[in-house]
């Protein structure tokens, strides 16, 4: 009986995995998307970033990486020969796709909301193609009780649990930072969080 249900799920199972990583291995990246990356000699360099608009997503260690419209496995081979020169030997990488951008329905509005210390909180409606950074505008900017180094950006992913973006908007309000911010989609949150005391 065992090995009737091992069989089964050899039969059932395993091509479904097979059939998931060829479609990862063959999926073109496109803004929107959230990658996650893991480097399994410096776990500190481990985490998720969103494509930006640009095409480009941020890796610590090796910064700004053009990816919108490669493979996950030629932006692992990419980020290998980047990092190469900070390790001994070749670092193993490893690239998933976290959550993939979905089509935009047809509307050319969306609405999103905004919280905190902001001038004017609430639900807007800003139009399609819209950044976190004119929505912010859109809605009257930061209040002067507002923390400007960690504006949050918060979405829903495919697994269903909520990811959070920051982005310090005092260093592209002052030039230091060219950082671009990403296109909204339906039913994004925007945090403004109030200033601490020696902010």
């Amino acid at each position: 009986m065992q090995r009737f249900i091992a069989l089964i799920v050899s039969l059932v199972v395993m091509p479904l995995f097979a059939s998931q990583a060829l479609a990862q291995s063959s999926y073109k990246i496109k803004s929107g998307d959230v990658l996650r990356i893991e480097v399994l000699e410096d776990s500190s360099l481990n985490g998720e970033s969103i494509v930006l608009p640009d095409g480009r997503a941020s890796v610590p260690l090796v910064g700004t990486v053009p990816v919108r419209g490669r493979s996950v496995d030629e932006v692992r081979n990419d980020l290998v020969a980047r990092l190469r020169p900070n390790f001994a030997s070749d670092p193993t990488v490893y690239v998933s796709l976290s959550s993939v951008a979905t089509d935009e329905p047809e509307d050319d509005t969306l609405t999103i909301y905004m919280l905190g210390e902001v001038t004017t909180p609430g639900t807007i409606e800003v139009e399609r193609g819209t950044t976190f950074l004119q929505a912010l505008a859109q809605g009257g900017g930061v209040t002067r009780f507002g923390a400007t180094k960690r504006l949050q950006l918060r979405r829903p992913g495919a697994n269903g649990q909520m990811q959070v973006y920051t982005f310090n908007v005092k260093a592209i309000m002052d030039g230091k930072s060219s950082v671009n911010t990403p296109v909204l989609r339906e039913g994004d949150i925007i945090i403004v969080p109030q200033r601490r005391l020696f902010e």
